[in-house]
């Protein structure tokens, strides 16, 4: 009944890394043609970082987490 119970499992892991890494490229191959230009490359990175520190910040203050 258990025959290959721990193979079946161990195939999971690597299953999630091949899901995500093709949502990954899937999502940011359309922006590649834009990050040749550095202007574009800049407002991208700048929006990029951006909306990771609104979300750590809003985060943070939901959790109460270090208040600034």
């Amino acid at each position: 009944m258990f025959d290959g119970f721990w193979d079946n499992i161990s195939r999971y892991p690597r299953y999630f890394v091949t899901v995500l890494l093709g949502v990954f490229i899937n999502t940011f191959e359309p922006l590649m043609p834009l990050l040749k230009r550095p202007v574009t490359l800049i407002a991208l990175l700048g929006l990029f970082v951006g909306s990771l520190v609104f979300v750590s910040l809003t985060l943070r203050a939901m959790l109460g987490l270090n208040t600034i």
